[in-house]
Formats: C-alpha cells, structure tokens, sequence
C-alpha cells in the first residue's frame, strides 16, 4: 500500500466527535490504520488512513462531515534512528517538499509506519524507490 488514499475530515474541536467518526467508521466495518489529529482554536482536522477510503469517504459525507481524500505515500520503515532522517534528505535532494508526515512505532517493533503527504506522491515513491 505504497500509495493510498488518505481522508482529511475537518470538524468542531469538541469532545465526542471523534468518537463519533470512530464510530461510524467501525459500524461500517471500516478499519482505521494510521490516524493524526491537528487542533486549531475552533476546529480540528483529523487525518485518515482507512482500509476502504471510498467507503468512509461516502459514509463521512452523509453524515454531513467535510471530508476530502488526497493521495499520501505509506511506507514500512525500519524502527531505528536515522531512517526517516535518510528519508527527508533524499527527498530535499529531489527537490520535494514534506506538507505533513506522520509515523508511529513502539520500541518492541521491528518495523514501522510512515505517512507522507507531498504535491506528488507518484514522484515522492519514485525518488524512494529509486534508492
């Protein structure tokens, strides 16, 4: 899953509206695998990566929820220091802006995930899958 469709769903920065997007998602059988959540002073986006997008993009916006989906690059990295910092540069050498990344991993895992949002996502794989 190297290229996916990520959800961006903006609403009031209160309590319960994420559960409440959890949970429509989870009613509908959809499984949320990568998730962030940004405040600003009246509204927070909520940042999406789901095992049908299409789906919850659908589900989302009947319940009147602005949601819009963008293309972010998903990559497994490895758990240690240096990896993302490898990841960055080879991107600045190409030219290419980070907009938003995001990751997680515990230090029991082998492996973890990384989420980048550029202009490009085709490109962003290319450059590193070139190297």
């Amino acid at each position: 899953m190297p290229i996916t469709k990520q959800l961006s769903v903006f609403m009031e920065n209160k309590p319960g509206k994420l559960s409440q997007i959890c949970n429509s998602l989870a009613e509908n059988d959809i499984n949320i695998m990568a998730m962030s959540v940004h405040d600003t002073v009246d509204h927070a986006i909520i940042r999406l990566v789901v095992d049908h997008p299409t789906k919850a993009l659908v589900i989302l916006e009947d319940e009147g929820v602005y949601t819009i989906a963008q293309d972010v690059v998903v990559l497994d990295i490895e758990n240690k220091p240096g990896v993302i910092a490898d990841i960055a540069r080879k991107l600045f050498r190409a030219d290419i802006n980070i907009e938003y990344a995001y990751c997680t991993a515990t230090k029991n895992q082998d492996l973890g995930c990384l989420v980048i949002k550029t202009k490009d996502a085709e490109q962003t794989l290319e450059i590193l899958e070139e190297s």
